[in-house]
């Protein structure tokens, strides 16, 4: 589904900054993959090539199949839109909108009618455990609440791939094992996942774990033997 070849990138703000330095990586359908690494290693730049964010340098990258270089803002757009949902630490709710015109957003980019969208909001946020809050405003609600809705949001536009970038980095421990579960159980129905974390409990729960250092991946730990139904909730931060 992901394959990235040899991915170059510099900033030029000041003194180039190489933050990428010849990337390889191939993610296939249905995996729950996290990045891992130190501050400056790379993970953000990363994600947000990935999520045809930013732009690279050299090298390709492949979306199913599709080489993603050099598009305009209008096909970037499309492509994040058909196949991409977005999961921030910082949530990235819309402050005057409540929790179901956050949720609906993405469906008003694809031109869906106010009434379908909002009723299929209700219901994603019914699948989290929201549903009686749905006409709260963010500043009403818990960070986990906050961050259900993000999922809920992220879900909604049934894209192929989710980039959750420090997805339980504002949570609690028992929170960020709520959350982590959601997106557990979200893979399990096939979706593609990809989480940026430096909590390693959180790394623990996937099936690979990336590790960037410097610009380069350090080494890919094959993680899919282990059991996660065994985690405790206490050891995830």
């Amino acid at each position: 589904m992901i394959k990235l070849e040899r991915i170059n990138k510099t900033y030029y703000s000041g003194a180039p900054l190489h933050v990428l330095k010849g990337i390889d990586l191939h993610i296939g359908k249905g995996e729950l993959v996290s990045i891992m690494g130190a501050s400056g290693s790379g993970k953000s730049t990363l994600l947000n090539i990935l999520g045809i964010l930013d732009n690279y340098d050299t090298g390709n990258y492949y979306l199913n199949d599709v080489l993603i270089k050099n598009l305009g803002e209008t096909r970037a757009a499309h492509f994040r839109n058909k196949l991409i949902g977005f999961i921030f630490q910082s949530f990235n709710l819309i402050n005057f909108k409540n929790a179901m015109e956050n949720v609906a957003l993405p469906l008003y980019y694809r031109k869906v009618g106010r009434k379908t969208r909002n009723r299929m909001a209700v219901e994603y946020l019914d699948r989290l455990g929201l549903k009686d809050w749905a006409h709260h405003m963010p500043n009403e609600l818990s960070g986990g609440q906050k961050q259900r809705v993000a999922i809920a949001r992220a879900l909604i536009s049934k894209p192929q791939i989710i980039l959750a970038d420090e997805p339980t980095g504002a949570l609690d421990s028992k929170t960020s094992a709520e959350v982590i579960q959601i997106l557990r159980d979200v893979n399990r129905e096939g979706m593609t996942m990809i989480i940026v974390t430096h909590e390693s409990g959180i790394a623990n729960l996937t099936d690979k774990i990336i590790r960037l250092r410097d610009g380069v991946i350090e080494r890919i730990d094959d993680n899919s033997g282990h059991d996660a139904s065994r985690f405790n909730p206490d050891n995830i931060k």
